[in-house]
């Protein structure tokens, strides 16, 4: 049986309305940098698998023992090139062994790390966002895993007197990480290493720029090593038996490359990666990562879940093998539907007589991530938890009991690279950061039941009675009543009468609409027909969520034009400023692209 610490949260009432929560159990001691983690486990475990990649019909797997040799070795080099804390380095490519190791050595002696999405690189309509990154951090070194893939955009004048060191495919120019893998001064690198502390800036995260352009977070060692001090206060049995997990989530993300890459490490662990993802192209690849190897612990987004919970319905053996060592089963980004949750549930008791803990969390990239956490088992989803150790939370509730929550602690950024404005506007006058986010109490006579996420703040609008729209958790709703119809929606409504949505088509709306465009917007009498009976599922709701009018879009979002993020996620706003003319028509009387209730 997985062991869980119960729940327990303090809190406090203050005269101006706000309310104070802590968890009620201490905080245990942190490291003081992601080093002594290595060096640890190199000296406790030198055998044990740290982290592996697919190499043909296996795994390249990397020993804590040759993960340490490897990052003082490639630590030394970045040392005789005078790197330092002014001088970061700009990783391109996505999730491998070779991105850990640079990563580790450059955190090992002081060397900051800016990890970007994959998108920014490969797609050139993308690089305006990878020059603003670029000139953000201002980069002394640029590293991708493939010479030859990302040899377009090495070229790139972006990067002229940048040296820029590649894993494989070296092309003319460019540097082979294996050059760097040479005996270099061992003095140095302990001398280095001995000044890294946890005021030391591990690694630049861009924000996700759903709402501008991305800030780069500074992140710090000591802000890392907080983290999992608190996750593992939570969550005990990751003391009780080094973990594993078969993990696809991007580094680019502090999900992916801080809050689970620095749980392996920190805890002794192994990180298999998984060069699938959960969506149809790539999620075979998944499925045949997760027969080959399995998890004591499970990360993944819903959608992923979901995937997964189909593929196992069909196959007994993978779901042996996914349950069977299973401690944890944490999903995040969004609700996991009931539905895939009962069925988990199910095939793990099938399995091994038992249910995971199954939970989710909740954070931002500012707080590295994880603040909130659910760590008792429950049988519902959407719970995100009750505060971590060491993290106080700040709640401003409405009228509505709705709640702002703000947070305070050390695992809190001291503010965003090169952007003191942007940096005083995130926190208030008590030194909270201001998330932006809402949460309501599942029972607020019982505190540790949690919370419950109830979308950001700064999307909610009014219509033109005054009434309020919460629109991200109006979204979610949204999403499945579209279903299969969407990709992705804009809620729109702001200062009108009236919600109404804009619709990014799936390929099953593509197929309805055939070639039936109308100045970019798609409609045929297949497509209204199934919108109308979209629309008439809300018919009898209150104006806050009942949808009047619906269009749907010819263009896909830009992630040039900044409309979608490196996570995936719509830009609303540039979504709405850049289609001006099609929000107007969507609220004229007679427009042919609108379906109307």
């Amino acid at each position: 049986m997985t062991t869980y610490r119960a729940h327990s949260v303090t809190r406090q009432d203050r005269a101006d309305g706000t309310i104070l929560l802590r968890s009620g159990h201490k905080m245990s001691r942190p490291a003081t940098r992601t080093g002594d983690w290595l060096d640890h486990w190199s000296d406790l475990t030198p055998h044990a698998v740290f982290l592996a990649e697919r190499s043909g019909a296996g795994w390249r797997e990397v020993t804590y023992a040759e993960a340490r040799e490897a990052v003082r070795l490639i630590a030394a080099s970045l040392l005789e090139r005078g790197m330092g804390a002014d001088t970061p380095i700009l990783i391109l490519s996505g999730n491998g062994v070779d991105h850990a190791l640079l990563t580790l050595a450059a955190q090992y002696v002081g060397v900051p790390t800016v990890p970007l999405a994959e998108q920014y690189a490969l797609i050139p309509g993308a690089w305006p966002q990878l020059e603003h990154c670029a000139r953000l951090v201002n980069p002394a070194m640029v590293f991708a895993d493939d010479g030859a893939r990302y040899g377009t955009v090495l070229g790139h004048a972006l990067f002229d007197g940048v040296e820029r060191v590649v894993a494989r495919n070296p092309q003319a120019g460019q540097t082979d990480l294996t050059a760097m893998l040479r005996a270099g001064d061992g003095l140095a690198v302990a001398a280095a290493a001995l000044q890294v502390g946890p005021q030391t800036v591990a690694k630049y995260l861009m924000t996700s720029g759903s709402t501008s352009h991305p800030k780069a977070v500074i992140t710090t060692q000591g802000m890392m090593c907080a983290n999992q001090a608190q996750i593992a206060d939570a969550l005990p049995f990751l003391r009780d038996r080094p973990p594993r997990i078969v993990d696809w989530l991007p580094w680019n993300h502090v999900f992916g490359g801080s809050h689970n890459v620095n749980m392996m490490l920190a805890n002794g662990g192994a990180l298999y990666i998984d060069g699938g993802k959960p969506i149809p192209a790539k999620i075979a690849e998944t499925i045949e990562n997760n027969r080959l190897m399995n998890g004591t612990m499970a990360f993944n987004v819903p959608v992923g879940f979901a995937m997964l919970r189909n593929a196992m319905k069909a196959d007994r053996g993978l779901r042996q093998r996914y349950f069977e060592d299973l401690d944890m089963l944490f999903y995040a980004g969004a609700s996991l539907p009931q539905d895939v949750w009962a069925d988990l549930e199910d095939m793990a008791r099938e399995v091994r007589g038992e249910v995971p803990l199954m939970n989710s969390s909740w954070g931002l990239t500012e707080t590295a991530p994880a603040c909130l956490i659910q760590h008792e088992p429950t049988t519902m989803s959407g719970i995100i938890g009750v505060p971590m150790t060491g993290v106080e939370v700040k709640l401003i509730p409405d009228s509505e009991m709705r709640c702002e929550i703000r947070v305070r602690g050390p695992n809190i950024m001291p503010g965003y690279l090169n952007d003191p404005e942007k940096t005083a506007e995130a926190f208030d006058e008590e030194g909270f950061f201001c998330t932006g986010d809402a949460v309501r109490f599942v029972d607020e006579d019982d505190l540790t039941k949690g919370m419950r996420f109830d979308g950001r703040i700064s999307e909610d609008f009014k219509l033109l009675t005054g009434t309020w729209v919460r629109a991200a958790t109006l979204r979610l709703e949204l999403l499945i009543d579209y279903a299969p119809l969407v990709q992705d929606i804009v809620i729109c409504g702001a200062d009108r009468a009236e919600v109404g949505l804009m619709i990014f088509p799936s390929t099953e709306a593509l197929a309805l609409a055939g070639e039936a465009e109308i100045d970019g917007a798609l409609m045929s009498e297949a497509l209204r027909s199934a919108l109308a009976d979209k629309l008439a599922l809300r018919a009898d709701h209150g104006s806050a969520a009942r949808v009047m009018r619906v269009m749907v879009l010819a263009e896909p979002p830009s992630m040039g034009d900044g409309e979608i993020t490196a996570k995936g996620n719509l830009n609303t706003r540039k979504v709405l400023a850049r289609r001006a003319d099609l929000l107007e028509r969507l609220y004229a009387e007679d427009d042919p692209a609108v379906v109307r209730l």
